[in-house]
């Protein structure tokens, strides 16, 4: 599905280089999930996001579908996330303006799809995720963990054929964490790719394969035992 050759992210501040992330090579297969863990500032994040076309490295080759990002410019590399690409982000990242339902409804409309199954799949999402009650109530009304749920539920709501999340379960309770991961694992076994950056090592055993960066490389990638879900 996609390889990374050689990526690398850095600063320059004055004659000083920062470097995020350094001399990254990674292949991820359809169907895999991957967990991508390390402590903080170890570039997880940033590779998290030049996976999902949201951020660009300063060096290096990528492969999505074997088509070259790297040499894409914006408008076409959005095109592609649009399409084939589902993001939980750490920090929510709804649009303030836009109700629970509305929010979930926007990937749908980048995609062109048609009304009528647009309500029937957001009816379906919000019933899945307890959040009927409100779906008229905007993001400033609810609490840190529910703008986790819309946020979840809007990146998996197109079926997307890379799901990519960071810290998908950092602001719920447990409960709610199980439910989500639980729920990735069902994604997961209908045959979705998925790479979640997390802490959890709880979380990291759904995954069928652990990537371990430290200061900016890979120092570890293997596959992990999986709880039995």
């Amino acid at each position: 599905m996609l390889s990374i050759k050689n990526i690398e992210r850095f600063y320059k501040t004055g004659p000083l280089t920062t470097w995020v992330l350094r001399d990254i090579n990674l292949k991820v297969s359809e169907g895999e999930f991957v967990t991508i863990m390390g402590p903080s500032g170890s570039g997880k994040s940033t590779l998290l996001n030049i996976l999902g076309m949201l951020d660009q490295p300063d060096a290096g080759e990528y492969l999505f579908f074997d088509e070259p990002v790297h040499r894409f410019n914006e408008k076409r590399r959005s095109e592609l996330h649009k399409h084939y690409i589902g993001f939980v982000f750490q920090a929510y990242h709804l649009i303030d303006e836009l109700t629970v339902y509305e929010n979930i409804e926007t990937p749908l409309l980048y995609r062109g799809i048609k009304s009528a199954e647009r309500k029937a799949m957001i009816a379906d999402v919000l019933d899945r995720f307890n959040m009927v009650a409100k779906k008229d109530l905007f993001p400033a009304q609810l609490s840190g963990g529910q703008q986790q749920l819309v946020g979840v539920a809007r990146a998996i709501i197109g079926k997307p054929k890379l799901l990519l999340a960071d810290e998908p379960t950092g602001n719920l309770h447990s409960s709610q964490g199980e439910t989500i991961m639980e729920l990735f694992a069902q994604l997961h076994r209908e045959g979705m790719t998925i790479i979640q950056v997390t802490h959890n090592e709880k979380n990291a055993q759904y995954g069928t394969r652990l990537i371990q960066l430290e200061d900016g490389f890979v120092r570890d990638d293997a596959g992990v035992a999986r709880l039995n879900v």
